[in-house]
């Protein structure tokens, strides 16, 4: 008898543990940020930090959100929008305390989105394509070139947009 409750309970572990689904935890389900990377403008080569970045983002009031502030990296990453077509910031060098002396150019990202079902746990995730730029010419621009490298943005692995200053 004490055989049979031990493969009774056997069972009722193995059924247990089978049941579980892989995808009851999300762990891939976040939609991908922009990466971009600065690059020297007269060494197109040599990876260049533009000196107390900072990135705002462009909200629905017509006003602008920070996003980064006062970095000096080689590399960012930046969400693009899931509720629209493009995305606008607002990317400053010399960004201190005193924004006089700020750099401000303004560059747009326009794409198009495609929503694609990574799983019952995470549901959908938005990736980018046809990836798109626009820089606002004015009198006095720090970004003197952008390259798009990657037109589809599926992953954060690699860079999308190098950016040349």
């Amino acid at each position: 008898m004490s055989t049979l409750k031990y493969i009774l309970a056997l069972a009722v572990l193995v059924f247990a543990f089978n049941s579980c689904e892989k995808d009851d935890i999300c762990v891939d389900g976040d939609t991908p940020l922009l990466v971009i990377r600065f690059y020297d403008a007269t060494i197109t080569t040599d990876l260049k930090a533009p000196s107390n970045l900072q990135v705002k983002g462009l909200l629905d009031t017509g006003e602008y959100g920070d996003i980064i502030t006062n970095t000096s990296t080689d590399s960012i990453q930046i969400p693009l929008r899931i509720d629209g077509l493009s995305t606008t910031y607002n990317l400053s060098i010399n960004a201190t305390t005193d924004a006089e002396n700020a750099n401000e150019d303004v560059l747009v990202f326009d794409y198009t989105t495609k929503e694609v079902f990574i799983s019952r746990a995470c549901g959908y995730v938005v990736n980018y394509e046809e990836l798109s730029d626009e820089l606002t010419t004015d009198t006095d621009n720090w970004i003197k070139n952008i390259e798009i490298t990657n037109t589809t943005v599926e992953d954060q692995t690699t860079a999308h947009v190098k950016i040349f200053h």
